[in-house]
């Protein structure tokens, strides 16, 4: 009995889809994903003291340009190298006035590891890669499918671009 009662429970808090999901903005706003039903989303976990640190002007630009298309998702993380130390409020400051940030971001989380977040551990379920870097990306498209981008690709590449 108490084994059907587990399964049951875990199936309750499993996730199906993207648009499971309910976060935090940067600001503590608490956002649903469901929202986000029927659009492209780039997720891409992000920090301010990497080389890649510049690709928050390329993908400001992508929200900015492609909008329509797509919506950026940014998750600050201190999984690499200790180059996001910053509390949430930092954060925030830094992207503001170095790139003008507009596209949503959110809470600081960890995105591999034994703490990995769970929204994380989603994706990963999906392309069977965990990012490796700062600023890897992930589309998720509408239909569920989902793929994995390196940090070297840019988020204005023909690569991702295309797929919109």
């Amino acid at each position: 009995m108490k084994i059907s009662l587990i399964i049951f429970l875990l199936m309750l808090t499993s996730v199906d889809s993207v648009y499971d999901f309910k976060m935090n903005l940067i600001d503590g706003e608490l956002i649903d994903f469901s929202m986000f039903k029927g659009k492209n989303l780039l997720i891409v976990n992000v920090a301010s003291k990497c080389g890649f640190t510049p690709q928050y002007g390329d993908l400001e630009k992508l929200h900015e340009n492609y909008g329509d298309k797509v919506v950026v998702l940014g998750f600050p993380a201190n999984n690499f190298a200790s180059q996001e130390p910053g509390s949430n409020q930092e954060i925030a400051e830094f992207c503001q006035k170095n790139y003008g940030v507009k596209f949503k971001m959110f809470e600081k989380i960890s995105v591999k590891g034994k703490d990995q977040h769970a929204l994380y551990k989603w994706l990963q379920g999906k392309t069977g890669q965990e990012p490796s870097w700062n600023f890897c990306k992930y589309l998720v498209k509408p239909d569920g499918t989902v793929k994995f981008f390196s940090s070297k690709v840019s988020p204005l590449s023909t690569e991702i671009i295309d797929q919109l």
